[in-house]
């Protein structure tokens, strides 16, 4: 028989007492949105620093592949699995748990002096993450009831633009000039300042009741997520209809039967099926897989664009990016708390939604040659139709979840934002080299415009799927 563990709400330290109460509060905040800022930044600085990396270590295409693809792979996999644990044993302590991992890991690799080492040294680091960001999130969101969740939740978003500007910005001129080693290095103070200060500054939150860890469930949906993620990184290499890509999804198919019939046998499910009866909550899963799909993808192919289309160099397309970044990250502090204010979260994520389809859209068609006409106006549409639309979307997962299985939301909502992100990535890069032509290894000018235009029709109908919840609410 479970044994529920005493219910003192989790919260961030109560402003009330002062002054002092109110710094620690901030600082438990600005800890909590900067977990997710090292998970945004380690993705895109080391990036950036691949082919050093190659260089140094000498890798193979395959090898280098697998830098990469081991912490993707660990980090989607995980992402549920921990994220439901963070209830069972306290999300101060996975927080915890996750930072510490997480620094063991970057460490791990910054003095990786082989490829195994190299690919171990990430694959600690994906699981860190997936420990550390669904508790975080869970965190912040029974920490900020109210008009203060939609304040939290913005700076979860610019933490994440941040995160991710900070990598492109930083990564070539650490590799440059101190090695490829630094870029690893550079994530260490923060993850090992997040294990220091949580247990100062965050309080203790319910453990949910005492209960054996669901071993099958936990099995089948870890397997059936790495299966797809690796089945749609395979997908994006140009081989859509391979018998890897083939066999992924017939095993991804068959761990999700055999996952579903786990969990209506299960005395204490992993993942209680009956969440899902919530309209809010299913939904709320689609806008996650089909958002991150379409959103990723955007990222992606402008990258591409820029080098292959407009034939910039690498350290010219990440400095070309940056705009759509710090756009992304003014627009979540100033523009998206008001938004989510005046308008809730399911009308922000379709206004977002269709801005987003604008941007595609604008490159699919492109009304002027060069970076300033053809691209810029399409950059600053993407960052705002990315800042609206992906907050909210967690925000509307983990509004329909009870306070107990907020980490399971929390986790919900990253994982089918990463499978969202994968199958998204490789499906529109499929629709361009397949328009493009037999044997091109880049998209040409048709491949960009299907690619985008495809990215743009899924984006106004994800829209069209949130306007549901719009007028159900």
């Amino acid at each position: 028989m479970s044994t529920t563990a005493p219910t003192r709400p989790a919260r961030l330290p109560d402003s009330s007492n002062g002054a002092a109460s109110g710094r620690r509060r901030l600082v438990a905040l600005g800890l909590l949105a900067s977990a997710q800022f090292v998970v945004m930044l380690d993705t895109s600085i080391v990036n950036v620093a691949l082919p050093s990396i190659q260089a140094d270590l000498r890798l193979s295409s395959t090898g280098l592949t697998w830098v990469v693809n081991a912490y993707v792979l660990t980090f989607g996999g995980l992402l549920l699995l921990f994220g439901r644990v963070a209830d069972l044993l306290g999300r101060r302590r996975m927080f915890v748990g996750g930072a510490a991992a997480f620094s063991v890991g970057t460490l791990l690799a910054a003095f990786a002096s082989t490829q195994e080492l190299l690919v171990a040294g990430r694959v600690v680091q994906g699981a860190g993450a997936a420990a550390l960001s669904p508790a975080a999130m869970a965190l912040l969101l029974l920490a900020s009831p109210g008009p203060a969740r939609a304040r939290a939740m913005s700076l979860w978003g610019a933490a994440s633009a941040l995160g991710g500007a900070t990598g492109v910005l930083s990564g070539g001129l650490l590799a440059g000039y101190l090695g490829w080693s630094s870029v690893f290095f550079v994530t260490v103070p923060v993850s090992i300042a997040a294990v220091l200060l949580a247990r100062r500054v965050l309080d203790e939150d319910v453990r949910g009741p005492r209960r054996r860890l669901d071993g099958r469930g936990a099995l089948t949906i870890t397997g059936a997520v790495l299966a797809l993620v690796h089945t749609a990184l395979a997908a994006g290499e140009g081989h859509p209809t391979s018998t890897t890509v083939l066999v992924g999804l017939g095993l991804s198919a068959t761990l999700l039967a055999l996952f579903v019939a786990a969990e209506r046998g299960a005395a204490d499910p992993l993942v209680p099926l009956a969440l899902f009866r919530s309209r809010a909550l299913s939904t709320g899963v689609g806008l996650a897989v089909l958002g991150g799909a379409t959103r990723a993808s955007s990222f992606v192919l402008v990258a591409l664009y820029l080098q292959q289309g407009l034939a910039m160099e690498p350290q010219q397309a990440g400095l070309a990016m940056v705009p759509t970044s710090l756009t992304g990250f003014a627009f979540s502090l100033a523009l998206l708390p008001r938004m989510l204010r005046k308008l809730g979260p399911e009308r922000s994520l379709v206004a977002g939604l269709v801005i987003l389809a604008g941007g595609q859209l604008w490159l699919a068609h492109v009304p002027g040659d060069g970076y300033a006409a053809g691209v810029l106006p399409a950059l600053f549409l993407i960052a705002v139709g990315v800042a609206l639309s992906f907050t909210p979307t967690t925000m509307v997962i983990a509004s329909a979840a009870p306070a107990a299985h907020t980490g399971l939301a929390s986790g919900l909502a990253g994982s089918a934002t990463q499978v969202g992100s994968a199958l998204g990535t490789a499906t529109f890069t499929a629709i361009g080299v397949a328009v493009a032509g037999a044997g091109a290894d880049a998209l040409d000018t048709s491949g960009f415009s299907a690619a985008f235009t495809a990215a743009a029709v899924v984006a106004l109908a994800t829209a069209t799927l949130g306007s549901t919840l719009v007028r159900r609410r």
